[in-house]
This record gives C-alpha cells, sequence and structure tokens, in this order.
C-alpha cells in the first residue's frame, strides 16, 4: 500500500475518532462511526486475498447494521424528546436500541460472532487497531449514555461476555482467535461495571488498550500466527517468550501485574452495590481466560520444536523492539497506582 494512502487512512482513523469523542449532537456522533468503519476496510483488505475480503465483508455488513441501528434510534429519540444531544436519550425504546447497537459495534455477547471471524483473516497490524482503536469511540457512547441506557440488558449481556469470552477461547489454537475472545472477555468486565462507576469502565478501557498492544506487538515480532509458532519462539527470542507470558498473566488478571488492578477496583465497586452472586459469577468466569492464557504460556515455556529453527534469526529483522519494552513495562507494573486510584474515587 502506498505510503500517502496509508497516512490518509490512518488520519481518518484518527478523524473519525476524534470527531465522535468531541460531539455532542447525535449526528456528529454517528458520522464518526462512519468515517471510523469506512477508513479501516482498505485496510483490512490490501492482503488481496479471499479470507480478508470476507473479513472485510463481514465487518462492513455488521458495522451498517450497527450504525443503522444507532441512526434509527437518535431519530426516535428526537421525535419523541424533540433533543439530539448525546446526554438525552431519555426515551425507553430508544435507549434500548442504541444498547444493541453499541453491543453489536463493540463485538459484545450474543452479538459477538463477527469478531473471531473477522480477526481471523487480518493481519496481526489490522487485528491490533481493530481490537485497541476502533473500541474507542462505540465505548465513549456507551460510558456517555450509560446513566440512560437499560442497565438489566447491559449486565445480561456483560456476563454473556465473560462466560462465552472465556468459553469461546478454551479449545482455539490461532493467537488471532484467542485474542478475539480475550477481547469479547474484557468488554464484559467493561460493560458490567459501566452503568455503577463509568471511571472504572474508563480505567479497564485503558489496561485493556495497552495489554492488547503489548500482547499483539509481541506476537508481530515472533510472528506467531498459532499455537505451533509460539512454541518455536523460545529458541529465537528467549527474552521476549518469557517477557510474553508475564503479559499473557497480566491479561489474565493476576496479582501483581497490571491486569489485577481493574478486575480488583471492578469487583470491590460490585459488592459495595450489593450484587455478590454477580461478583462471585464474574471472579469464576475470569478463570476460563485464565485457563487459555495458561495455554499459552504452557506452550512458549514448556514446548519446543523437536529439531532447532532455521529460520532468520529475529535480531537480524526489522521488528517492533522500539514498542515493546514500553508496553510490556506498563502491562507489569501499573499496580502501585491501585492506593492512587482508590483516594480519587
Amino acid at each position: 500500500m502506498s505510503p500517502y494512502t496509508l497516512s490518509m487512512l490512518m488520519s481518518s482513523l484518527a478523524v473519525g475518532t476524534t470527531t465522535t469523542l468531541l460531539s455532542y449532537h447525535w449526528f456528529l456522533a454517528w458520522m464518526g462511526l462512519e468515517i471510523n468503519t469506512l477508513a479501516i476496510i482498505p485496510l483490512m483488505t490490501k492482503m488481496h486475498h479471499p479470507r480478508a475480503t470476507e473479513s472485510a465483508t463481514k465487518y462492513f455488513l455488521t458495522q451498517a447494521t450497527a450504525s443503522a441501528l444507532v441512526l434509527f434510534s437518535t431519530i426516535m429519540n428526537a421525535w419523541a424528546t424533540g433533543e439530539w444531544t448525546i446526554t438525552d436519550m431519555n426515551h425507553y425504546t430508544s435507549t434500548t436500541i442504541l444498547t444493541v447497537a453499541l453491543a453489536i459495534k463493540l463485538g459484545i455477547a450474543p452479538f459477538h460472532l463477527w469478531l473471531p471471524d473477522v480477526l481471523q483473516g487480518l493481519n496481526m497490524m489490522t487485528c491490533l487497531i481493530l481490537s485497541t482503536w476502533q473500541k474507542l469511540a462505540p465505548m465513549a457512547l456507551l460510558i456517555l449514555t450509560s446513566h440512560q441506557l437499560n442497565t438489566n440488558l447491559l449486565t445480561v449481556m456483560a456476563l454473556m461476555s465473560m462466560v462465552v469470552g472465556g468459553w469461546g477461547g478454551l479449545n482455539q489454537t490461532q493467537t488471532r482467535k484467542i485474542m478475539a475472545y480475550s477481547s469479547i472477555a474484557h468488554l464484559g468486565w467493561m460493560t458490567m461495571i459501566v452503568s455503577f462507576a463509568p471511571n472504572l469502565a474508563l480505567l479497564n478501557l485503558l489496561i485493556y488498550v495497552i495489554l492488547t498492544s503489548s500482547m499483539f506487538v509481541t506476537l508481530m515480532t515472533m510472528s506467531a500466527t498459532n499455537m505451533n509458532k509460539l512454541s518455536a519462539s523460545w529458541l529465537k527470542t528467549p527474552t521476549l517468550a518469557a517477557l510474553t507470558m508475564v503479559v499473557l498473566m497480566a491479561l489474565g488478571g493476576l496479582p501483581p501485574t497490571s491486569g489485577f488492578l481493574p478486575k480488583w477496583l471492578i469487583l470491590q465497586e460490585m459488592t459495595k452495590q450489593h450484587l455478590n452472586t454477580l461478583s462471585i459469577t464474574m471472579a469464576m468466569s475470569a478463570l476460563l481466560s485464565l485457563f487459555f492464557y495458561l495455554r499459552l504460556s504452557y506452550a512458549i515455556s514448556m514446548t519446543s520444536p523437536p529439531h532447532i529453527s532455521n529460520s532468520n534469526l529475529s535480531w537480524r529483522k526489522k521488528t517492533n523492539l522500539q514498542i515493546i519494552p514500553m508496553m510490556i513495562v506498563l502491562s507489569t507494573m501499573m499496580m502501585p497506582m491501585t492506593p492512587t486510584l482508590l483516594v480519587v474515587n
């Protein structure tokens, strides 16, 4: 792809997200979501492979449906209340349709089936953009309207996302599909807490972006698209393979890594709301996700091919080693921030 085309598409992604983040009118927010969708489609099809075309088609149809529902719900709200402001969604049917539309855009269960298939057909860099940057605009709308959305529907979808995200990744061998189910599970945690403490949902989103970016950049550096290639990474980059296990444990939410911070605060807030049964179910669902993170760690550390790898050594290739140290440090060393965050809350 031409550098000029690539720069234009990346700028369009930034403009689309920024437009949605800065808008107060629903039509402007919808325009930002559409710019985002249309800018990433050429990035998805740049591999000129039927699988990439299939992923782009599935993504376009899903996002077009969600955008139509967003526009329909806001028009219905404007018809009933005369308000186009994002924070004035007071019509019950409109808020329910909007909740479903944002769930489709984010890939929250039961509207999650498009996400693993789409990610599997893309290269790692596009998967990274789709799993992190493309979540910002819909999640911002979800946080802005969290006090008006259907809380019961959000809670049911969040619980389904946690269980499906953990259950669906158990028997996967493709790293992109595993990261897709990881995304579904993490979005379940954000959706669960967004109605009670939007600031915690924002914190969870920030740490999710850091952890997912760290994992995808590591997988790109090791060229690991499945577990077999991941098992050979110890022979090529032993230090990076060891650090990858720490990032996987952070994704699973084990202390003292950064991934434990949002889960701890979210469970604490849920118990303050006297939702003890729901909190126990959330904690148990996290064990499902932890299992397939442990499978990846086992593939990296405990298995290796029966022969010495004859591939080019990774330090002789152009890699993303400049970004990896910063991302791994952020993924593993943010737990000391917890007392400060508790004081702020």
